[in-house]
């Protein structure tokens, strides 16, 4: 693995909530044959996706995470259609990815190591997935330019530009390559947020899929669990030419994603805060500057210049 790649501080045992009771067998043993049922029902599928109308997908998106016996609820603002769309959003789990087609059927930003998983590789690539080579630096420019002829044909993208899943309680920085194809398309950014809440409306940490959690043991927990909601608020869409470069741009989705007041501060190479450089600490530019938390120690990495990729996204095309 590439040192350059983003990871979390996040982990399954020191993060994520359990959720133990062997009165919720049955109904996690339901709901998770379902979720699998209909995801098989959706790769199957994905080959002839995009003859389907969008409300069917949607529709078909929202039931895979309800069947999970998680509630959706989505607010704000409504995705543009009939263009080219960049959909940029944070990252928490693997229920990140039909929510965002719940919002907008997109093709999906996928890291390449799922184009050789055995037979659900190959449909997943009919499907219209594209993937991302995060170790070779010079496919970099080959990815961007994927993703900006695909929102050129009038397409969604979907994207997280964290790189890594986290746990919700935390967030990671938007590295900002991805953002040039939405540049060199001249389309907008769908900047989206994802949050989980528990029955009482709390922060809920159930659906993080992080580390070296498996994806059956998320399965599990989350079909496990009782009154998850997940909340997709759709923020304001920032419009082509409404920012002058990558840096801008990702800087003002991030800012948005977060809930910040501004449009966020520009943001360095691979979405690096500014002043910050390699380890806790180290200097860049005469300064000297240690991370306020784990979370953006977290995003100190090296820098090379490169599109992360997603752990397994795949989504509706």
């Amino acid at each position: 693995m590439s040192v350059w790649l983003p990871s979390a501080p996040c982990t399954p045992r020191a993060c994520v909530e359990a959720t133990v009771s062997l009165t919720a067998v049955p109904r996690a043993a339901l709901r998770l044959t379902a979720v699998v049922v209909l995801v098989l029902v959706g790769v199957v599928l994905a080959p002839v996706g995009g003859r389907f109308p969008s409300r069917v997908v949607r529709w078909w998106s929202r039931t895979v995470v309800r069947a999970a016996g998680v509630r959706v609820r989505v607010t704000g603002a409504t995705a543009p259609t009939g263009t080219g769309l960049l959909l940029v959003a944070n990252h928490i789990s693997w229920l990140d990815i039909p929510l965002l087609a719940a919002v907008r059927p997109a093709r999906m930003l996928a890291k390449d190591e799922i184009r050789r998983w055995p037979v659900a590789g190959a449909m997943v690539a009919r499907g219209g997935v594209l993937f991302i080579d995060r170790d070779r630096l010079r496919a970099l420019p080959e990815t961007v330019a994927a993703i900006a002829e695909t929102l050129r044909a009038g397409r969604a993208v979907a994207v997280f530009p964290e790189g890594s899943t986290w746990c919700g309680r935390a967030q990671g920085h938007f590295r900002r390559a991805v953002f040039q194809a939405a540049l060199d398309a001249r389309v907008p950014v769908q900047p989206v947020r994802i949050r989980y809440r528990d029955r009482a409306g709390a922060a809920s940490t159930v659906t993080a899929f992080v580390g070296d959690d498996p994806l059956l043991a998320s399965l599990w927990r989350v079909v496990s669990a009782r009154g998850l909601v997940a909340e997709v608020e759709v923020l304001p869409a920032l419009a082509p030419g409404s920012h002058p470069d990558r840096r801008a741009l990702a800087a003002a989705a991030a800012a948005r994603v977060r809930g910040e007041a501004g449009e966020g501060r520009p943001v360095a190479p691979l979405g690096r805060p500014v002043g910050l450089s390699g380890p806790a600490g180290h200097r860049l530019g005469g300064r000297r500057r240690v991370p306020r938390n784990a979370g953006e120690r977290a995003g100190v990495q090296a820098d090379a210049g490169r599109i992360p990729g997603e752990r397994g996204a795949v989504g509706a095309s």
